[in-house]
């Protein structure tokens, strides 16, 4: 009877146990945690946290990450289990919040609420992309998270193993947060379709190997980070579909495929972003209006006051959809080449510039050398009378 006594109290002394250790790690899931490597079960690391226990799962490890017996281990509580044998701690140092909550230990910003992480995306061991935005106009989320001569992200790639970390802009804008999430790639343009969640990303032709990455993972994370189905084409490959869309239909018919945008390409190889007027494939420029019944082949000189036809005549849609593009192109990804469409135009200005002095100065000496042989004659005459 004592042996029975004594048993009891030993299993009820290890149900109580249990139940404070799942009580206690039940609220911490969520969190990161530190222990140390004790043993292998069958490729699982099996961790121990002071007096429990955790497992940290084959599929939830970095790959080619070597553990050893008595490594300290940081990794995030994923899910805390209540087994029949006790609480199973499950552990990850693979999923994207152990990037984030790190972050949030080494950066105070985020923890006093100034700076907040909205999207993160990675691919345990390789890279990962994590979107920043702060609160504060005078704190930079970028830099902030770097820290000084990225002394707070050098911290989290070392706990990473030499992890890649891309720290990107928080964005409301569909476009500019595409356009960063593909970095370190620059980006020319994006167009954005709602409806569809797709956004078509044009870049130089120099830059379309590092926009989709190795294996494409760069453009993998930028669509998980930013939510949107991303298509990456370049330059060439860009005003070759545009052409295509534009000219899809069977000349003027009404059963061609038409895309319903002005069919105009202008002279730097893209086509018109006005939509088309009822009836026609143009849209009321008049220099496109003017190509009605032409080939649709012939490209339109894209001059100063066409160009701003081009803008004023743009549907509030498509303004809406071509500023944020305007503003990656022009303002956060600066390109040392000049455009072709205002190349073309500085050219045009100083070579009409010459031809208006020359045909200006022979009108000039025209008049007066019709003057002096009048002069002349009629003092002839004087004299011979």
């Amino acid at each position: 009877a004592a042996q029975t006594a004594k048993q009891v109290i030993i299993q009820r002394v290890r149900e109580a146990e249990r139940n404070t250790i799942f009580t206690e790690y039940k609220d911490r899931k969520g969190e990161i945690v530190s222990g140390i490597a004790r043993r292998f079960e069958r490729g699982n690391v099996i961790v121990e946290l002071g007096r429990a226990e955790a497992v940290l799962p084959i599929k939830e490890q970095i790959p080619r990450e070597n553990i050893r017996t008595g490594d300290k281990v940081v990794a995030y509580v994923l899910d805390v289990l209540e087994m029949a044998r006790g609480p199973q701690i499950v552990l990850s140092r693979a999923h994207p919040n152990l990037v984030v909550k790190l972050f949030e230990q080494n950066v105070p910003e985020i923890a006093d609420g100034v700076v907040t992480v909205e999207a993160a995306a990675r691919e345990a061991g390789v890279r990962t992309k994590i979107a920043f935005r702060s609160s504060d106009s005078d704190v930079d989320p970028v830099g902030a998270c770097v820290g000084m001569k990225g002394a707070r992200v050098q911290a989290v790639v070392q706990e990473l193993r030499g992890e890649k970390i891309d720290i990107i802009p928080w964005n409301t804008e569909p476009a500019r947060f595409v356009a960063k999430a593909l970095s370190p790639a620059r980006v020319r343009e994006v167009y954005i379709d709602d409806e569809t969640k797709e956004a078509t990303v044009v870049v130089p032709n120099d830059q379309l190997a590092l926009a989709i990455g190795k294996d494409g993972l760069n453009a993998r994370l930028a669509a998980r980070l930013t939510g949107w189905k991303v298509d990456i084409q370049s330059d060439e490959e860009f005003a070759q579909a545009e052409a295509e869309a534009a000219f899809a239909g069977d000349g003027d018919s009404e059963g061609g495929d038409y895309s319903g945008r002005c069919g105009a390409i202008l002279s730097n190889g893209k086509r018109c972003p006005n939509a088309a007027l009822p009836g026609t494939r143009y849209c009321g420029v008049q220099a496109h209006q003017e190509l009605v019944g032409q080939e649709p082949a012939a490209i339109v000189p894209a001059t100063d006051v066409e160009e701003a036809a081009v803008e004023e005549s743009a549907t509030a849609g498509e303004a809406e959809s071509l500023e944020p593009v305007a503003a990656v192109a022009e303002t956060e990804f600066d390109d040392p080449q000049p455009e072709a469409e205002v190349t073309a135009v500085e050219v045009t200005e100083v070579e009409e510039a010459p031809e208006a002095e020359v045909e200006a100065a022979p009108e000039a000496e025209a008049t007066p050398a019709s003057d002096e042989p009048t002069a002349e004659s009629g003092e002839d005459e004087s004299a011979a009378s």
